[in-house]
Order: C-alpha cells, then sequence, then structure tokens
C-alpha cells in the first residue's frame, strides 16, 4: 500500500493540473512556497491539516473530497 503523503500529493496534483494552474501559481493561491508544493505532491512530506485545508481552498473542494479520493483509490 502506497504511503498516505504520496497518496495526498498525487491527489493535490490531480486537482491543480485540472485547473491548469502551475505550481507557482497555485503556491500563491495557498500561500505556501512553491518548493512545498513540490514536495507536498511528491509525497515528500508530511502536511498539517492547516496546510492540507489551505490546499484545498486554493483548489476550491472540501478537504473532504481529496480524502474521499484518497480513500477510492485504496480500494
Amino acid at each position: 500500500m502506497e504511503p498516505l503523503e504520496v497518496l495526498f500529493g498525487r491527489t493535490v496534483r490531480k486537482y491543480r493540473e485540472k485547473l491548469k494552474l502551475s505550481q507557482e501559481d497555485f503556491a500563491d493561491r495557498a500561500n505556501i512556497h512553491r518548493t512545498y508544493v513540490s514536495s507536498i505532491e511528491l509525497g515528500k512530506v508530511q502536511v498539517s491539516i492547516a496546510v492540507a485545508e489551505k490546499l484545498a481552498a486554493a483548489l476550491g473542494v472540501p478537504l473532504s473530497k481529496i480524502f474521499n479520493d484518497i480513500e477510492k483509490s485504496r480500494e
């Protein structure tokens, strides 16, 4: 089973790419550093709930939707 960090990052990237946002533009929307976005999307870091909420808001989706997608990918 893949680590949660990898699944979370992959899901965030999927939503970011749907919006056709660069990592830099997405980072600006979420008010975090671009290199941190890269680390998140690569599953290299564990994000806090507060950062996860910022990412979801920047993507325009509820945080629960991101976690639901992760759960579905594990089935």
